[in-house]
């Protein structure tokens, strides 16, 4: 019994080591493929009871368990898409065949790195067929509330390269200096004319037309000047227009002393602001708070539009697409506009190690891992997400070639053993004779 036990426990201690050597070849197999997981191979004794002063030889087991938390070093690339994960967390990713499908119901995997590219249909797609997934974006590019513990909201980030995006314009600043000398007595009188652009809600540019009529008194000064806004949509009418009256003092001359409202939004003196409407809809325009001189003031004799600017855009063309650390995709415009697409989470897990690997370095939550939820990125417990950059293998191949040299030592001893066993029981065969 106990030279059988030997006998066995060799066998035993041939296998073991031969799925040692097996997860060792696959680790150096892979150490150049990105986002490599490394096998690690663990034996344990077999212990078997032992009567009457003999002992039986139990063996040995192996057990593998791959390190999905252990992470490789990160390299550059120069590509936008190539996205990797610094610290805790995994990307969604799907199968391009579940996205293909087109029903909604894709399964969510989970990747640490990849390489990813627009497709024929838009979609990020990596050279394995894995599909980046996020939640989409809003118009106004906000993401809306979606639910941390499940992946439904999930969507395949699709990316429409031949996108036109406009912004109308909401808001404009009018920094304008007006001549003081054409509100003297016997001065010309002579309108000042200004014309602004704006863009609207269909990316059309037009303009605000605004006239700038003095008052001039008989007798010496007015500092007064009435404003006058028109719409190059519709030229008669009067969109807005308002009495402005300077100050002449020694310390705040040629700022504004009084607005007053004749037609048009009202304007706030505690913004130096008021609202007109366009054809495009509502225009918020600042002339300066009274008493400041970073609006429309009144000095010298030239008439001179200093500071003149606003929002919004012309329709442009997408030209790039990025993904910032916080896992936020940015759609970039050739008219220098940036838009929110998408926003990329990053899943954690209380025990990554137990989820089920399958192939390209994907994985799927199972039992073993606990339940996920999806963090903004660099929120909780989670790292950052960086592109330009990939993760390389977790293999350390001069630490795998020592422990092939150990493990070809190993099989060499226990083969040893069996070869010792068979010349014993050789042995005990030629009693007999």
């Amino acid at each position: 019994m106990t030279i059988s036990s030997s006998l066995n426990a060799g066998v035993a201690g041939l296998q073991a080591n031969a799925t040692r050597l097996a997860s060792i070849s696959d680790n150096i197999a892979n150490s150049s493929t990105y986002g490599y997981k490394r096998v690690q191979t663990d034996f344990h004794s077999m212990v078997i009871s032992s009567n009457g002063g003999t002992y039986s030889a139990g063996g040995v087991r192996a057990t593998t368990q791959r390190l999905i938390d252990q992470r490789g070093p990160l390299v550059a690339t120069n590509n936008a898409t190539d996205l990797a994960v610094r610290g805790r967390g995994f990307l969604p990713v799907a199968q391009a065949s579940d996205v293909s499908v087109g029903n909604g119901d894709t399964s969510m995997l989970l990747t640490t790195t990849g390489s990813f590219r627009t497709d024929s249909d838009g979609y990020l797609r990596s050279t394995s067929g894995l599909v980046l997934l996020g939640w989409p974006a809003q118009a106004d590019g906000t993401i809306p509330t979606f639910p941390r513990d499940t992946a439904d909201g999930l969507e395949p980030v699709q990316i429409n390269v031949n996108q036109f995006s406009g912004e109308p314009t909401t808001n404009m600043t009018l920094g304008v200096n007006l001549p003081a000398t054409e509100t003297i007595a016997g001065a010309s009188g002579d309108v000042q004319e200004l014309s602004v652009e704006y863009y609207n809600n269909l990316g059309i540019s037009e303009s605000i037309n605004i006239n700038f009529t003095p008052s001039v008194p008989g007798t010496g000064s007015s500092n007064e000047w009435t404003m006058t806004l028109t719409d190059s949509v519709n030229p008669g009418t009067v969109i807005g227009e308002y009495l402005m009256t300077f100050t002449d003092n020694q310390t705040a001359g040629g700022t504004l002393a009084s607005v007053t409202t004749l037609s048009g939004g009202a304007y706030d003196p505690a913004t130096g602001n008021f609202i007109v409407n366009v054809a495009g809809g509502p225009i918020e325009i600042d002339v300066g708070m009274i008493g400041e001189s970073d609006g429309i003031t009144q000095l010298s004799d030239s008439f001179a539009p200093v500071s003149i600017s606003k929002d919004g855009s012309p329709v442009g063309n997408m030209t790039s697409v990025e993904v910032d650390a916080n896992g936020y995709v940015h759609a970039y415009f050739d008219t220098g506009i940036t838009r929110t697409v998408y926003q990329i989470p990053l899943v954690d897990l209380p025990n990554p190690n137990g989820m089920v690997a399958l192939d390209h370095q994907t994985y799927q939550p199972s039992v073993d891992s606990g339940s996920f939820f999806l963090w903004d990125a660099s929120d909780g417990p989670t790292g950052d997400v960086v592109s330009f950059a990939l993760e390389e293998s977790a293999t350390d191949v001069a630490g795998e070639l020592t422990s092939m040299i150990q493990t070809q030592r190993a099989y060499s001893s226990n083969a040893k053993v069996i070869q010792t066993v068979d010349e014993m029981l050789q042995e005990t065969t030629n009693i007999k004779r």
